[in-house]
């Protein structure tokens, strides 16, 4: 396969981008506010599916923290989390899709809010180890997305410019912050968002990997002239 004009890698969000882990971390986080005695509606629990980092869904529910009850406040979730990861599953098609960006020469990178810890074990347990040239955290910026920090620095880690990097967000948050740190991205709607992906810049909106090609998505990527 040839290398795609421009395009030199294609950076990879986590969460309902590689794996359909959004219903676990919702109960994750309803058991865990239950705890402290927050009681939360579904739609409001959809401030979790944002990228935001663990601070921050902290403080949206919560406000200001010490910082060692923050801490142990995050260890009860991710308790909570680990106890159904069995019920996350690969988003479709993303191995395959994978596979086909390195045999296309293309550089891998992953830009996740999730912590580094929950981030190596997920790539861990699902195969994924060795998949990514490099890999940014939340740990390894100070605000989350919509702030841009988080792909420029995975620019930086992959060494190439953003404006020859493609992003593939689920959240607007995300989408947002891809876009202003300079690349193309392309919205994956696994939890039936489209419209509000391209509301918030994406170039274009898949539901999965099954039946998309590397070739195509760069097409649909590229601006037009």
């Amino acid at each position: 396969m040839r290398k795609p004009a421009e395009i030199e890698g294609v950076i990879f969000d986590m969460d309902g981008v590689l794996v359909d882990s959004h219903p676990v971390h919702r109960n994750a986080w309803r058991k865990f506010l239950a705890t402290v005695g927050k009681q939360v509606s579904d739609d409001e629990l959809n401030f979790i599916l944002e990228g935001r980092r663990r601070e921050e869904i902290l403080f949206h529910f919560l406000g200001e923290l010490p910082e060692a009850i923050a801490v142990e406040y995050g260890r009860v979730k991710e308790k909570f989390f680990q106890e159904n990861f069995k019920e996350i599953q690969l988003i479709p098609g993303v191995l395959r899709f994978l596979d086909c960006v390195q045999s296309a020469g293309l550089a891998t990178g992953l830009a996740t809010s999730a912590s580094g810890y929950r981030t190596r074990e997920t790539l861990k347990r699902l195969n994924l180890e060795g998949k990514f040239d490099a890999f940014v955290t939340g740990d390894d910026v100070p605000a989350g997305k919509p702030d841009p920090t988080i792909y420029r620095l995975a620019a930086q880690r992959m060494r190439i410019a953003p404006q020859k990097l493609l992003a593939l967000e689920d959240a607007p948050c995300g989408v947002q912050a891809a876009r202003a740190a300079g690349m193309r991205c392309i919205g994956v709607a696994s939890n039936g968002r489209a419209d509000e992906l391209r509301r918030a810049g994406a170039q274009h909106v898949i539901s999965d990997f099954i039946e998309v090609s590397v070739e195509r998505l760069f097409e649909l990527s590229t601006p037009a002239a």
